[in-house]
């Protein structure tokens, strides 16, 4: 595991994991670009329906506030969603570098699967933490039961994700692993819960999908190596 975060934060230097990594970032906040400018006019569809005609600051400012909130709250599923269509580029620039003949064999799943992974992350992600809200909401007199099982959850998530988009390339039906491309689970859970925790840290957070991505390709080629000795 150390190994594979060295050599992952080395790789940050690489110009392609660069490009990636810039590309990443930028789809990131696009997205929450997009959703202000969404919250923005719906804003002012509805006060022009209450008959508040001098609405735009308003509007404006109240949307800033909501695309800011929202870039806090759900920053994780944002950029594993992005990181999700640009996966294959990530783990395609590290295999070449420390696993060539694994990048010569792989198939890559292309953008379209790489958007459908990425909805069924956001989908998981939402959906799971839904439904432990009642948890959440239990463990608040605790003061620390929270943010444990939050980053618990969370890592159970991540976990999954970073691996499947490593097996991804390498097989044909990602939801039936076979032993040598799936993780164990206390190992896909430090993975998941490492990138959980990078993606809290302000401004690292940027750097977490790509870095916890590359982590995940040495990990299971780590994997395929022990199962193929």
């Amino acid at each position: 595991m150390i190994q594979a975060f060295i050599r992952s934060l080395m790789q940050l230097s690489d110009g392609t994991i660069l490009a990636i990594l810039l590309k990443v970032i930028l789809f990131t906040i696009m997205l929450f670009i997009l959703f202000g400018v969404a919250a923005y006019f719906g804003l002012l569809w509805l006060f022009a329906g209450l008959g508040w005609a001098e609405g735009g600051f308003a509007a404006a400012t109240a949307a800033a506030i909501i695309a800011i909130l929202t870039g806090l709250l759900l920053f994780r599923i944002a950029a594993i969603f992005v990181l999700n269509i640009f996966s294959d580029d990530i783990v395609d620039a590290v295999e070449r570098r420390y696993y060539p003949d694994r990048a010569e064999m792989a198939k890559p799943p292309g953008y379209g699967i790489g958007i459908k992974m990425g909805f069924a992350s956001a989908g998981r992600a939402l959906g799971y933490n839904i439904l432990a809200a009642p948890l959440y909401v239990l463990l608040l007199v605790t003061g620390i039961g929270v943010p444990i099982a939050f980053f618990a959850i969370n890592a159970i998530l991540l976990g999954r994700d970073l691996q499947d988009m490593v097996a991804a390339r390498h097989v044909t039906d990602h939801r039936n692993l076979t032993a040598e491309w799936s993780l164990p689970k206390a190992q896909r859970f430090v993975l998941g819960l490492i990138a959980a925790l990078l993606l809290a840290i302000p401004f690292v957070n940027f750097l977490a999908p790509v870095l916890a991505a590359a982590m995940a390709t040495h990990l299971v080629h780590g994997k395929k190596e022990q199962w193929s000795a």
